[in-house]
């Protein structure tokens, strides 16, 4: 249970119901971390267009590529929801587990492409010491191919689930694995 209460789905009315219904019709059932913030329907929503816009939308990045964003700033952050759903994304392409674990703990050891590598290291500075991120950055990454779409893409993910990953860990979001398991890619 979270730190603060929550409307579950049979209490909820008007624009809260909406997005309920919303959630189950896009991802198959709703998560934790939107029921948390369902004292607020429009911070909610927009959370949700936010999400699947970062996650879901055009973009030069491939799905598995923000599921790694997703899972390295979670687990810099300590974000245990987090790195669990996304790490359950992630295995749908990887289909590894044991790799995973590694890449959760330390993905550098792992055999990357130097792109990945790059756009992980980023995150992981950007996540940890924002200030110190430079001009030199946003350059290796267009030396490993990214275009500045692709990188303000990547920057907003990076974000993003720097902004989530506080929403769980500060207000005592939990998950089970039945929670975790079962949403719609």
């Amino acid at each position: 249970m979270p730190w603060i209460s929550i409307k579950d789905e049979g209490k909820a009315t008007g624009q809260l119901k909406e997005i309920y219904e919303e959630l189950k019709g896009k991802r198959g059932k709703i998560s934790n971390i939107m029921r948390v913030q369902s004292l607020n329907p429009g911070a909610m929503k927009a959370h949700l267009n936010l999400y699947i816009n970062l996650m879901f939308g055009q973009s030069g990045l491939s799905r598995e590529d923000r599921e790694m964003i997703a899972v390295v700033v979670s687990a810099a952050n300590g974000c245990e929801y987090c790195v669990n759903h996304h790490a359950e994304s992630l295995n749908h392409y990887w289909k590894d587990s044991e790799r995973i674990q590694q890449f959760i703990k330390d993905f550098n050891p792992l055999e990357l492409a130097e792109r990945t590598s790059q756009m992980l290291n980023y995150a992981v500075k950007l996540t940890k010491t924002p200030k110190g991120v430079h001009r030199s950055d946003i350059y290796a990454l267009r030396e490993c191919g990214f275009s500045d779409e692709d990188i303000l893409n990547i920057n907003l993910i990076v974000s993003y689930f720097n902004f989530v990953n506080r929403i769980a860990n500060g207000l005592g979001v939990e998950f089970t694995p039945e929670e975790v398991q079962g949403y719609k890619l």
